[in-house]
């Protein structure tokens, strides 16, 4: 299993207490009319403005030392913060006091507000002057409904801007030594979804079973007896490595390995739960070897 300690630098609190500086220096009052902003290629940044505009923000894997410089100067100077059940608990930590929370989070079975009614929420939001940051867990166009939401409030006429985020499969291959691509195992790297918007689970399952690459799948531990029994199905060799990792880059990282056709049995002998990656391909046995030398370095130095 896999575990990754997580403690805030004394750089990381330097970074934020400065971007809090900056975000007084720079805030007004939001009181500029509507018609004073200008066409989307007038040259100034969406943050210079002054009228009410919504920041789509990705808050990373989880791990607050991974958010983009940009994404805790806005999280810093935000009025108010619309986030979801993925993002960390000490990225939420950096959200000002006095700014209005709103949670719009989506768990399986269980969504705070539908879509729609956030898609909503932003645009009066933004109508109302709010400097608004929508707060999304990974990157807010990789599985995130990011493209939904934006389009939303340029169909009302209103102004917004994306700010990427590390995603979650970045951020967990990097904290188990799992290699997204690989020369020798993986020329290929597909991301899929394991929960599609009709909650099927109707992949392109000839193209996840494709030799020589690394599949990740988000959102599919529910489904992770469909997806390992139609991968095999489909022609993906059942010895073929992979890998669970539920929360990872936070305190609450664990994992477990397997071939693809015994992962689902693993899984649960593991007690593993969302939020969690399903990885497929040989590029996992690259991660098992980091790991297992890195615990022996620890036996054999002392460390824990």
């Amino acid at each position: 299993m896999y575990a990754a300690p997580l403690d805030q630098t004394a750089a990381f609190k330097s970074i934020q207490a400065g971007s809090a500086r900056q975000a007084r220096r720079t805030a007004g009052p939001v009181e500029n009319d509507i018609n004073d902003i200008g066409p989307a290629n007038d040259g100034r940044k969406v943050e210079d403005q002054r009228e009410g505009c919504v920041f789509l923000v990705g808050a990373g894997p989880g791990d607050p030392d991974l958010l983009t410089l940009k994404a805790v100067r806005l999280i810093a100077s935000a009025e108010v913060v619309v986030y979801d059940h993925l993002v960390g608990k000490a990225v939420l930590e950096l959200i000002p006091d006095s700014a209005r929370r709103v949670y719009a989070g989506k768990e399986a079975g269980n969504h705070a507000l539908p879509q729609h009614e956030i898609n909503r929420l932003l645009v009066d939001l933004a109508r109302e002057g709010h400097r608004v940051v929508r707060l999304k867990g990974g990157d807010p166009f990789i599985f995130g409904r990011g493209g939904e939401e934006m389009q939303a409030l340029q169909a009302a006429g209103l102004r917004c801007e994306v700010v990427p985020g590390i995603t979650a499969a970045a951020g967990a291959g990097a904290s188990t030594g799992i290699p997204l691509t690989h020369r020798e195992h993986a020329q290929t790297l597909v991301f899929a979804t394991g929960h599609l918007k009709d909650d099927s689970v109707d992949l392109d399952w000839d193209a996840l079973a494709r030799p020589n690459q690394t599949v990740v799948i988000y959102m599919g531990l529910g489904a992770l007896d469909i997806i390992c029994r139609e991968l095999v199905a489909h022609g993906l060799p059942a010895d073929t490595p992979a890998t669970v990792i539920q929360g990872a880059t936070t305190p609450e990282q664990r994992g477990v390995s397997s071939a693809v056709a015994t992962l689902p049995a693993a899984v649960r002998e593991a007690g593993l739960c969302p939020p969690a990656l399903i990885m497929i391909g040989h590029v996992v046995t690259v991660g098992d070897a980091n790991a297992q030398a890195a615990c022996s370095w620890a036996a054999q130095s002392g460390h824990s």
